[in-house]
């Protein structure tokens, strides 16, 4: 978002528009963007970040609260796989991966759909996984209060993958673990459930 504004700025292209500033872009790379493979290239560039970014326009709160139900079930409810992806917030370039969720109910349960609509929602921003990590499990924790919450995340970085280090084979975990998660059992269940997955993926 760095290299648009300075491009705003040094071109005057303040009431311009998205488009416009996308084909000022690919100006910049030497390029045509006139020509056929790059005529239209603005547009869908427009398109896809507006995509990506949608988890803006959407309240987490709102969707769980729409399917929380009272149950009496107080053993732990793990949603395992959900498939990520987002956009690394220092060089705009993706990161994907899996995300692990698990929960103990304290009277209520959240609709089992909706937690992998929860980590969309905040995948579909500018991110970085650590904030990603907390940001899912704060928000289970705040719509049900349930006696604690349990968020592990695997990833891979385009931004280590294609540029700087790039080691390709190189992926990130981070976890979030809030009320008895904290505690040592709990969390060491969770994560060899967790764990039995990542090494039936290798």
């Amino acid at each position: 978002m760095a290299l648009v504004d300075r491009l705003v700025e040094s071109t005057g292209l303040e009431d311009c528009s998205t488009q416009d500033i996308y084909r000022e872009l690919i100006r910049r790379f030497d390029e045509d963007p006139t020509r056929d493979g790059l005529l239209r290239t603005p547009e869908r560039m427009e398109k896809t970040i507006a995509f990506l970014t949608k988890g803006y326009h959407e309240d987490p709160t709102a969707i769980l609260r729409g399917a929380m139900f009272d149950v009496d079930y107080d053993e732990m409810v793990i949603v395992k796989d959900i498939e990520m992806f987002s956009l690394c917030e220092h060089h705009m370039l993706p990161f994907f991966g899996k995300v692990h969720v698990a929960y103990i109910p304290n009277g209520k349960v959240i609709g089992l759909s909706k937690i992998p609509r929860l980590v969309e929602v905040f995948a579909r921003r500018l991110q970085v996984q650590e904030r990603l990590t907390r940001q899912i499990a704060d928000a289970i924790h705040d719509a049900i209060a349930p006696q604690g919450v349990g968020v592990v995340i695997e990833a891979r970085h385009l931004c280590m993958m294609m540029r700087g280090v790039e080691k390709q084979n190189s992926s990130t975990v981070t976890s979030a673990m809030v009320g008895v998660f904290q505690k040592q059992n709990t969390r060491a269940e969770f994560l060899s459930l967790v764990r039995e997955r990542m090494q039936a993926s290798v």
